[in-house]
């Protein structure tokens, strides 16, 4: 149920904010820096928080490549479950940490896992 998850949270303001603190969170992390050496992560962050935003409901419009192709350079550099494991886990932790509820927070990580496939095999 996605049609009011991104109001539900806070709309844009938070999800900008759990997207800071993801990518403070994953850039801290040594089994996951390692994929964003050559990443642009201002250009990232907008592009994740636009992506979260309409994965939630929001009247937002993304405006990235299409998920498998954002993370081809990711799986060509060994990216798998255990690393998805990891990012879904920090932000768990981040939106907790910007006051999402815990009810909602599992809404948003369910939909996330939703994109594990595409994201590590998007042959399947």
């Amino acid at each position: 149920m996605t049609d009011e998850l991104f109001d539900l949270i806070g709309g844009k303001r938070t999800v900008w904010a759990a997207t800071e603190a993801f990518y403070r969170r994953v850039l801290a992390d040594a089994a996951l820096s390692p994929f964003f050496e050559e990443t642009d992560m201002a250009q990232l962050r907008v592009r994740q928080s636009m992506f979260i935003s309409m994965l939630l409901g929001g009247q937002i419009t993304y405006t990235g490549k299409e998920i498998a192709d954002a993370h081809q350079h990711a799986r060509a550099q060994g990216l798998n479950d255990g690393h998805y494991d990891r990012f879904l886990e920090h932000f768990r932790q981040a939106l907790q940490e910007v006051g999402v509820q815990a009810d909602k927070i599992d809404k948003v990580a369910k939909l996330l896992e939703f994109k594990r496939r595409i994201v590590l095999d998007p042959g399947d």
